[in-house]
């Protein structure tokens, strides 16, 4: 049977299931489009039709500053960003460095800080909890501003600290600089990272209440202790929730953006070391208003997150656990 009729052939059934509906199915199946069909305008409006807009801009020489000048120029954008721009392979590399440092530090603070206060022997829990997850309450962009104080060379009272117990001269020029020092500026954006981290604690924390009890009692039995329990058993059943946080961070620091524009402008400082792939983006897109070479930047960063999400639901048949498909 060929293609043409294979499909022919499924229409038909189609239409003759229809038929054999009855009355009250096929009305349920009408509101069933319905409400579907908001989903899917809402996907076609917001979605699939801004992201052909983008690439078709990302063919244009389409400048805002001369919004009567749009000129088809293929893929020049294209090949000026993947072989000319030396800022693109620049950013790329700050936004990866940054992810690889950061990402585990995050993971393993919020999924240690949930098995804290999943204890049964913490007193004071739920205060624990909602002291932990108050931060990130607090708006982005006042916490930014809250930890340029708190991380500031002169005044900052985290150099006060360090200075006061260890007797390190943290405080002044010669001093711990933060925001200042190349070789310090990521451990500073990991502090103010980690300050936000409360949604993972509460996606982690409702993992760890979602293992089974019987597990642990069963390891207990047979003579398991806390730490092997938590390699065997917990760390198993919450990979999923591990692989989602992993997921969801990867893509948030791909996106990293409104801290490093926040502290110095998005102008790199200090030694292009916060020169993130959003804030080339931004600058050109933005800043230099050009649309159409911001639109190819765009879509480069899409290509590689996309590809980098593939890979990693390719790995995780094999080591994330879902207990549906065991059964």
């Amino acid at each position: 049977m060929s293609f043409v009729d294979e499909v022919t052939s499924a229409r038909k059934s189609r239409r003759l299931r229809w038929r054999d509906m009855s009355k009250l199915k096929k009305h349920e199946a009408k509101w069933g489009y319905v409400f579907i069909s908001i989903w899917v305008i809402g996907f076609l409006a917001f979605y699939l039709i801004p992201m052909v807009a983008s690439f078709a801009f990302s063919l244009l020489d389409f400048q805002l500053a001369k919004p009567g000048e749009i000129e088809f120029i293929g893929f020049e954008h294209w090949r000026r960003m993947l072989f000319e721009d030396e800022l693109v392979w620049t950013s790329m590399r700050v936004t990866f460095v940054f992810a690889l440092i950061t990402l585990p530090i995050g993971m393993f603070v919020s999924l240690g800080l949930a098995i804290l206060l999943n204890s049964e022997h913490l007193i004071g829990r739920d205060m624990f909890r909602t002291l932990f997850y108050m931060p990130s309450m607090i708006p982005l962009i006042a916490s930014i501003f809250i930890w340029s104080g708190v991380l500031n060379s002169q005044s900052g009272w985290l150099n006060r600290l360090i200075e006061f117990t260890t007797g390190y001269p943290a405080v002044g020029l010669n001093g711990l600089r933060w925001l200042d020092s190349p070789n310090l500026i990521y451990i500073a954006l990991t502090y103010i990272g980690i300050w936000g981290v409360g949604n993972a604690i509460i996606i982690n924390l409702a993992g760890l209440q979602s293992v089974p009890t019987d597990l642990y009692e069963a390891a207990r039995v047979d003579g398991a202790n806390w730490f092997r329990r938590l390699w065997s058993i917990t760390i198993p059943m919450i990979s999923p929730v591990i692989f989602y946080n992993l997921v969801l961070g990867l893509v948030g620091l791909l996106q990293y953006f409104i801290v490093p524009y926040i502290l110095n402008g998005g102008n790199g400082y200090p030694e292009n070391t916060t020169r993130f792939y959003m804030i080339h983006f931004f600058t050109n897109a933005f800043g230099y208003a050009d649309m159409g070479y911001g639109a190819a930047l765009a879509w480069l960063m899409f290509i590689v997150g996309m590809l980098i999400t593939l890979a990693l639901f390719g790995s995780a048949r094999y080591w994330v656990y879902y207990e549906a498909e065991s059964n």
